[in-house]
């Protein structure tokens, strides 16, 4: 049998960027040949900040499409949504049994969400992380392929769960982070010090996986490079190292055969060359998307197959931590 990993996604009004593609949803398809990976549309999480009850479900929808159109395969993966699945709640209030305020208070992404919070600062914003460790632990995950500012979370769900088996015994797999070495961290296209970010103030500074041709060309053309003319990946040279990261991710080139393409050529014939590179990638994605967020009643077939998939193994997991626990199944 094929080991299991995790990985969820947010469902948020803005579509996936390329970014979180190269990070995260690129990983989702290449696992699934070694692992048998639970691939989940955290909508639970998503209510840790004010959300519009329309504009959360169409987002679900939308990510749950996005995540089928990149290539996740529901005979080769287990693709679901959290809500749709009770025991992910049941096994957090659990674990938070098991986990300390001193720990919570320590994590960075709850200190940075909070301080740009204008609302409430909710007690679930607090405490996402043991749900995220509910998320891993109910399927003996062995890996969870994250972006660089999630392994935080994967530490502390390794934590709770060693706090958990050092009492009960053997009960949770203590999962391993993976992390996609490259075009994991794009940088925003208009300041390349900053990470590309679906919640940028300017849409130019993001490359989304729905982005028209037009637009795609036009934003390259804007992208930030810097007054040298030679194409060449130099890390201090951040603006031009970015869109040589994305030109590398996508062609499968190295960067020393693209140095030589470009070599003596300038800026304009690169960017034109890497947006029409970008466009024909997203090509099949774009239209994949189109004709399943077109269908309604497919998708939902769809999340009602992998949520049952998700509960019967989530249902033996826990049974076995209450059972050790002393709860009356």
């Amino acid at each position: 049998m094929k080991q299991s990993l995790f990985s969820g996604i947010q469902p948020t009004a803005t579509i996936p960027h390329l970014g979180n593609y190269l990070g995260a949803l690129k990983q989702w398809v290449d696992l699934q040949q070694e692992f048998h990976p639970y691939y989940c549309i955290v909508d639970l999480h998503a209510l840790t900040v004010p959300q519009n009850p329309q504009v959360l479900k169409d987002a679900v929808y939308a990510t749950y499409a996005i995540a089928l159109a990149v290539g996740v395969d529901p005979k080769l993966s287990t693709l679901f949504v959290q809500s749709q699945n009770p025991f992910h709640s049941e096994l957090t209030w659990i674990l938070n049994c098991f986990t300390s305020v001193g720990e919570l208070s320590r994590m960075i992404q709850f200190k940075e969400k909070s301080a740009r919070q204008t609302e409430i600062v909710s007690a679930g914003l607090f405490d996402y992380p043991v749900l995220m460790a509910a998320d891993i632990l109910l399927y003996d995950s062995v890996l969870v392929p994250v972006g660089e500012d999630q392994t935080q979370h994967v530490e502390i769900t390794r934590d709770i769960a060693n706090r958990f088996n050092n009492k009960y015994g053997e009960t949770f797999v203590l999962p391993q982070v993976r992390i996609v070495k490259e075009g994991a961290r794009l940088m925003s296209l208009l300041n390349p010090a900053k990470k590309m970010s679906k919640s940028d103030e300017n849409p130019n500074a993001c490359l989304f996986l729905l982005d028209e041709p037009e637009v795609i060309h036009k934003k390259i053309r804007s992208a930030v490079t810097d007054s040298e003319t030679a194409i060449v990946a130099d890390p201090k040279r951040a603006g031009l190292y970015n869109l040589m990261s994305i030109y590398k991710a996508l062609s499968g080139e190295e960067f020393e055969a693209i140095e030589a393409r470009y070599n003596g050529r300038g800026y304009k014939e690169f960017k034109t060359e890497l947006a029409e590179i970008i466009v024909k990638y997203l090509e099949p994605i774009q239209a994949k998307y189109k004709t399943f967020i077109a269908d309604k009643g497919e998708l939902e077939r769809l999340m009602q197959e992998g949520a049952t998939q998700a509960k019967e193994v989530a249902a033996k997991k826990v049974a076995q931590v209450k059972t050790k626990l002393g709860l009356i199944l």
